[in-house]
């Protein structure tokens, strides 16, 4: 459950404005649920939890793991950009080991990897180093298959698989999440013969980690997507009552929306705990993208305390007064470490002797909510009880509930993202691509 705290807003926003936009959002989210707003025919992500739980979709990647495991694969290179990227990239940076690459003991679940997610020469071909010396598989992750960066990658990851393995080897290695019916990567798909899994048409990109494009390879990766699920089930129930009380996204959206309106233009994610670092990434793709048009919406940005602290911390206490913070709060650790005594006490922190390295972390997390907050950036804090795949759910299907309804209360359409158009078409016309003459000599004009 993730559990939503307001108190450090008390200062900045009265109970009766915030009222007033709990109205607001329990409006949005009747829209939202009855699918009257704009971007309706993509709302296929509200159900996800409670329909996949009751399909064989986990079950289905589990048999590709299986089959993977049993030609001794040891490395998957995930291709995506975006949504098709974030997503599962957060849950595995959350839930993986932080030196599993150092640590001498592997576990059976292949290493993933990740590529298509830029245009990096150098990237590519330091991956293909990897690649070259490893038992390799790839998932391509794409509706089009047209999307230059993941089409770049696949092209160049394809050819070695097919080269190294042959043909008909390589099609048992090269899994497509792509569209259901149309598309150049489902064309090939088909063609070749790969195992696929199908985007719905009702999903887009940034509301797709608990569709195949982030289930398949946080399964490759060994970990429970049943108990993500679950976690991510009692999100989608709480979500869609009409009760602040009982509806934490109401409560976020209803909250964000009222400090934005107050000149709180900056949103900064934060969190203390460093596995969920990713999560920020993944949380600006969602909010940045659905909120950020029309001239509105609030800017997302990220930090990791206490790291961050000694880098942002001062922007944040003393800068221009346009910020608001929301705080992951991780209650309680996976692990367990003592400060131990030092008889020579040079650093002069024997007085931390006997407590636990998180307990200085929690106090540290509100010492700066303290300072902050008199600093003038108020603070969300949201709060789950520990790092795992129930809790991750959670936080993935709340704040996907939440930038529906606070979307819908700024009054644009979330769903849409017109605006990421605009690069593609310079690039397509700079590259040379055929039909982008006429717009490439202007450009080249500007040059």
């Amino acid at each position: 459950m993730v559990k939503v705290n307001l108190g450090g807003c008390s200062s900045f926003v009265n109970d009766a404005d915030y009222k007033a936009y709990v109205e607001k959002a329990i409006a949005a989210l009747e829209v939202l649920e009855n699918e009257t707003g704009a971007g309706n025919d993509f709302l296929g992500w509200k159900h996800l939890p409670s329909e996949t739980l009751k399909s064989t979709l986990v079950a289905d990647c589990e048999a590709i793991r299986d089959l993977w495991k049993s030609k001794g694969v040891d490395l998957v290179v995930v291709i995506g950009i975006g949504g098709s990227y974030l997503g599962a990239k957060c849950a595995l940076e959350a839930l993986s080991h932080q030196f599993a690459k150092q640590l001498k003991a592997k576990g059976d679940a292949p290493e993933i990897v990740f590529a298509g997610q830029n245009l990096s020469e150098e990237y590519m071909c330091e991956l293909m180093d990897l690649v070259q010396e490893r038992n390799a598989a790839c998932v391509v992750i794409s509706k089009s298959g047209t999307t230059t960066e993941p089409a770049v990658a696949f092209r160049l990851i394809k050819k070695y698989l097919e080269d190294t393995y042959g043909k008909a080897e390589a099609s048992e290695r090269i899994v497509a999440v792509t569209d259901k019916a149309r598309g150049a990567l489902k064309g090939l798909a088909t063609q070749e013969g790969y195992n696929t899994f199908v985007i719905e048409d009702n999903v887009g990109g940034r509301f797709s980690v608990l569709t195949p494009v982030g289930i398949l390879p946080i399964v490759l990766a060994g970990f429970d997507m049943n108990a993500m699920l679950q976690g991510a089930l009692e999100m989608e129930e709480a979500c869609a009552k009409p009760c602040a009380e009982a509806n934490p996204a109401i409560q976020y959206a209803a909250m964000r929306n009222a400090l934005y309106n107050q000149g709180k233009k900056i949103e900064i994610l934060v969190a203390y705990n460093p596995k969920l670092t990713f999560l920020g990434e993944w949380w600006k793709q969602l909010y940045g993208e659905s909120e950020g048009k029309n001239g509105l919406g609030i800017f997302p940005a990220s930090v990791n305390f206490t790291t961050d602290l000694h880098s942002m911390g001062q922007y944040i206490q003393d800068g221009e007064r346009t910020l608001m913070e929301t705080v992951v709060s991780v209650e309680k650790s996976n692990r367990s470490m003592l400060i131990e005594n030092d008889p020579q006490n040079l650093d002069g922190l024997n007085f931390l002797t006997g407590k636990h390295v998180e307990e200085c972390n929690a106090m540290a997390e509100l010492g700066t909510k303290l300072a902050h907050i008199d600093g003038g950036v108020p603070q969300i804090s949201l709060s789950i009880e520990r790092v795992n795949e129930y809790n991750l759910g959670a936080l993935f299907y709340f704040f996907e509930k939440a930038c529906g309804i606070s979307g819908y209360m700024l009054g644009v359409n979330p769903f849409d993202q017109p605006g990421v158009e605009a690069y593609k078409k310079n690039m397509f016309a700079l590259l040379g691509k055929p039909g982008y003459e006429e717009q490439a000599e202007a450009l080249k004009a500007r040059l």
